[in-house]
């Protein structure tokens, strides 16, 4: 089969697609047939030399694929040859085919290849969101990178379970986020969002904010907080390092946490994956739910799309389409 293989560590021209051996699916996975996969931020890490995969996974990027099953592995049930699906991957995804734990496949709930774009932002969402912050009806959520695959999911799921969304974004996806649910959009190159959140709340704070940016969002991320609110640190964009106001925390009565999904265990990922089954994957099939997707690239040239991707950040995902 082919691949796309990071030669080097370095800039988007290390990606080469290419010949590799074709993978066997084990006990309790499938062989899927690649339809799609999508660009995630943690592909650029790992194609830069900053993000290496999981031991004993797929050196090949791609945290997330769409196809259908061709292959069960040794004692493999649930699924059926010839079945379209799509699953959260740790690595593997820009390939013509990926072994994939049973446990980590979703049924495909829409178009095949737009489904690409949909089980690493809908587990990511719903680990950090439902898992962590227990965001609930009625509460106020403020998302950082409102534009990207995971903002974009993370506005529609927040809107649909009852809650008051807010999100920063440049200026030219504020009209595409407020179609998505969001109520308030802040660009941040050009306001305060701590301000523009006191603002809007009437000075009481939001409950929940999920942050890509790390370091430098911390303090001000702390001063959006309301009494009892939760900031959960999905990224570091902005940098590994931040001054937190212990005072104003403990004032606050709030919670900061931070998490990652790639190198969590099979079994955390198998719960993750039951629960966005059971709550999202109706939004999506109804409509409520869509995914948002900038553009589209054959997998061959994966180049091309992570040089899109850094130059100019997109709105939802970008997609690498199997040729």
């Amino acid at each position: 089969m082919r691949a796309i293989v990071i030669r080097e560590p370095g800039g988007p021209d290390v990606l080469e697609w290419t010949e590799v051996p074709d993978p066997t699916p084990g006990p309790g996975e499938v062989l899927v047939d690649v339809a799609a996969s999508a660009v995630n931020r943690a592909d650029l890490l790992q194609r830069a030399g900053f993000y290496d995969p999981p031991p004993g996974t797929s050196p090949y990027p791609g945290l997330e694929c769409a196809g259908r099953v061709s292959a069960l592995g040794p004692g493999t049930t649930g699924w059926q040859v010839g079945q379209e699906v799509c699953a959260l991957l740790s690595g593997g995804g820009y390939a013509e085919r990926v072994a994939v734990p049973v446990g980590q496949l979703l049924p495909v709930p829409t178009d095949v290849v737009e489904s690409a774009a949909l089980p690493e932002a809908a587990c990511t969402v719903w680990s950090n969101l439902v898992g962590v912050a227990r965001l609930a009806a009625g509460e106020t959520l403020l998302i950082h990178g409102g534009g990207s695959g995971i903002g974009s999911f993370a506005i529609q799921f927040a809107a649909a379970l009852g809650a008051r969304v807010f999100a920063t974004a440049r200026k030219v996806k504020h009209d595409t986020l407020r179609e998505l649910g969001a109520e308030l959009v802040i660009d941040y190159t050009a306001e305060d969002f701590v301000e523009a959140v006191n603002t809007a709340t009437g000075g009481r704070g939001v409950d929940v904010i999920l942050d890509i940016q790390g370091g430098p969002y911390l303090p001000r991320n702390v001063a959006a907080l309301g009494v009892g609110g939760r900031l959960v640190v999905i990224g570091l964009q902005g940098g590994r390092r931040g001054e937190l106001d212990l005072g104003q925390l403990l004032y606050k009565r709030a919670t900061v946490a931070g998490t990652t999904l790639r190198a969590r265990p099979p079994a955390e990922k198998t719960e993750i994956v039951s629960g966005v089954r059971a709550a999202m994957w109706p939004l999506v099939a109804s409509g409520r739910i869509r995914p948002v997707i900038d553009r589209q690239f054959p997998m061959s040239q994966a180049a091309r799309a992570h040089e899109l991707v850094e130059q100019d950040p997109p709105l939802g995902k970008v997609l690498l389409v199997a040729e």
